[in-house]
């Protein structure tokens, strides 16, 4: 058998590596926590679901507009000039199946073979994938506990070169649960090269304001969607806003690999961002408590949190004083504390030495996974050197 190059360069999403032993284990009887996943426990709020239901009552089962239908590329255009203060055209906006075929799409209409990507480290698992899969390069541009994980603009214009044709954005970020500041953000839009925003955890934040790209530019691409603040996963519903003159070549390729977005999911999208408004702000609440619960916890059981997090429902603990090898160690974890967590080595090389820890769970099950790692740290065989090599 003779893989394609592009097949073989995929790295597996550990993650869900994690997640389907995890899997395993549940099969045998043994209860694990999950605390690896980054997906919102809730039920969709009823008044998504009661749309959905009327779509397809009503017959909303066909193709649609390549772009998406009109409704919900107006409704994301208004949420955008009310939430943001900016100005967005629905002709500027590609609906699609999540947000992940829209970050393939758009990687593949960007780039040329050789082309740069800067990504920050640690970084989203999937995002060298993408750029990689389109036959670009991507670059690395480490970001450091101690600067609270922020992006510097100097260290991305260190590696500009002529290849350079975009710099990745993800505020509130995954997995480190920051917000880039407002003034980086702006000096990192007047680099040069195009911005790509995924601003998937928008909603999601405890501090402050999310801030999208668009307020300092408009020669950028924004990824958002319903999976996080919608409590919308399994939907599959996004968009990608881009420039005027990307915006063609975008649909024409949706319309060859994708044709449409399920037109039921789209009204339900309409429905969310026109009347969900509170229960969007009820699970903001709900995960701010349980922000603090995983924060306290962690410092408690002697993981490091040296920036805590203001969005998304992820903290970055420092597990250093424990290991050298964060995989081995979450799979020791899981194997002998049943409880899911995801190595920070997913996240890119300078995530080494981290776990990833996702709030996205009840209180309760937050507490018991927590229980259980304190227990497995006080075991004999779990001190500094469990998960270490050899």
């Amino acid at each position: 058998m003779r893989l394609a190059r592009r097949a073989q360069e995929i790295e597996p999403f550990l993650a869900v590596e994690v997640f389907e032993r995890a899997q395993a284990l549940e099969r045998r009887g043994i209860d694990v926590v999950h605390l690896e996943f980054g997906e919102p426990d809730f039920e969709t709020p009823a008044i998504i679901q009661e749309a959905a239901q009327k779509a397809i009552k009503d017959g909303r089962t066909k193709y649609t507009a390549s772009l998406g239908i009109l409704p919900l590329r107006e409704a994301i255009a208004e949420h955008y000039a009310r939430t943001y203060g900016v100005a967005v055209s629905p002709d500027q906006i590609l609906v699609t199946a999540g947000t992940s075929p829209a970050m393939l799409l758009l990687f593949n209409t960007v780039l040329d073979p050789g082309d740069e990507v800067i990504l920050s480290d640690p970084h989203y698992a999937c995002y060298p994938n993408f750029v990689r899969f389109a036959e670009g390069q991507p670059v690395s541009v480490p970001v450091e506990a101690d600067d609270g994980f922020q992006y510097r603009p100097e260290e991305i214009h260190a590696r500009l070169t002529t290849r350079t044709r975009a710099i990745l954005v993800n505020s509130p970020a995954n997995p480190t649960g920051t917000h880039l500041d407002p003034a980086r953000m702006a000096a990192v839009a007047g680099l040069g090269p195009l911005v790509v925003s995924d601003e998937i955890y928008h909603g999601l934040t405890y501090e402050g304001r999310d801030r999208s790209i668009l307020e300092f530019t408009d020669r950028a691409f924004v990824l958002n969607g319903f999976s996080k603040a919608f409590a919308m996963t399994g939907w599959r519903l996004g968009w990608v806003i881009a420039p005027r003159e990307y915006i063609r070549p975008l649909q024409k390729a949706y319309q060859n690999f994708f044709i449409s977005t399920n037109e039921f999911v789209q009204w339900a999208g309409v429905a969310a961002l026109r009347e969900a408004g509170d229960e969007v702000r009820r699970f903001r609440a709900i995960f701010d408590e349980r922000r603090r619960v995983m924060i306290d916890g962690l410092r408690a059981i002697g993981f490091g949190v040296d920036v805590e997090p203001t969005g998304a429902f992820y903290v970055f603990a420092d597990a250093r004083r424990h290991t050298t090898d964060s995989l081995a160690f979450a799979f020791e974890i899981l194997e002998r504390a049943h409880v899911a967590v995801t190595p920070g080595i997913d996240f890119g090389r300078n995530g080494e030495g981290y776990l990833r820890f996702s709030y996205a769970s009840s209180v309760e099950r937050i507490r018991e996974g927590l229980a259980r790692l304190g227990r497995f740290l006080a075991a004999p065989g779990a001190g500094p050197s469990a998960g270490s090599p050899g």
